[in-house]
């Protein structure tokens, strides 16, 4: 038998994945933590008990990404990081409708300008990492970093612009040591995402255009995750890797 799994050893690593609590977030943290990683990750509730995952491999910080002082607050409070992961967001905010100016503002400042508060309040950080290949900074985006959706305007513009910031970090931080990529997130297994899943009308769709007819699941994420933030990828910054299955072959 066949075995061709790739193996990682973040031994010592300090790792922080915002929205760590579920989903994506929490395969990322998972796995980065099975391989010998020290990972914090933050969510929006006061303590992780509140959560339905065990989150007891990590330490947890409570976080609203919107509040710029609290981002620094917590930059400050870490001992150091070699490897930051900007995966905490939200579209259609509180349920809200996107095409309101002071909804759209909302969407960015979750999905876009918090990526940038987080970068930048960690650089010192970063920049004294050890880590062989560079310390890494992920951002994850999304389908709607390359097509429209009428539907979320603020959320598609936000994760665009996080493509374009992963290549602005990526030439301006080098120099100091620190790869910036992004992920480009298919559709990915989520609780976020089962209503889409449970719905023919909707899944339909996604999976004839999908060559791989399947979903994606957060290990197909963090898997990318780990690669990148690797010293395999010790050459690669300011790129969007696409994990799809395929979905975005068709133009």
């Amino acid at each position: 038998m066949i075995n061709a799994r790739a193996e990682y050893n973040f031994s010592g690593a300090r790792v922080l994945v915002t929205g760590g609590s579920n989903g994506i977030g929490y395969g990322i943290a998972s796995a980065f933590a099975a391989a010998g990683a020290q990972v914090t990750i933050t969510g929006t509730r006061e303590a992780s008990q509140e959560y339905d995952n065990d989150l007891s491999a990590f330490t947890y910080q409570s976080l609203k990404v919107e509040d710029r002082s609290a981002i620094q607050s917590l930059a400050d409070n870490l001992e150091g990081l070699d490897i930051l992961i900007n995966n905490a967001g939200a579209s259609l905010p509180g349920g809200q409708d996107e095409w309101n100016p002071e909804v759209f503002d909302q969407a960015l400042r979750i999905n876009l300008t918090s990526t940038f508060d987080l970068a930048s309040a960690c650089k010192p950080h970063l920049t004294r990492s050890e880590l062989p290949g560079g310390a890494s900074i992920i951002g994850i985006a999304s389908m709607t970093s390359f097509f429209g959706h009428e539907m979320v305007p603020g959320y598609g513009a936000a994760k665009a612009g996080l493509v374009q910031l992963s290549k602005t970090l990526g030439i301006s931080w080098a120099q100091h040591g620190i790869r910036a990529n992004a992920i480009a997130a298919g559709m990915i297994d989520t609780r976020m995402t089962s209503v889409m899943k449970d719905i023919p009308e909707m899944n339909d769709p996604i999976m004839n255009r999908t060559p791989m007819k399947r979903w994606g699941t957060p290990e197909d994420i963090a898997s990318a995750a780990l690669f990148l933030s690797s010293q395999h990828a010790s050459y690669i910054t300011g790129q969007t890797l696409i994990v799809d299955g395929g979905y975005s072959v068709f133009g």
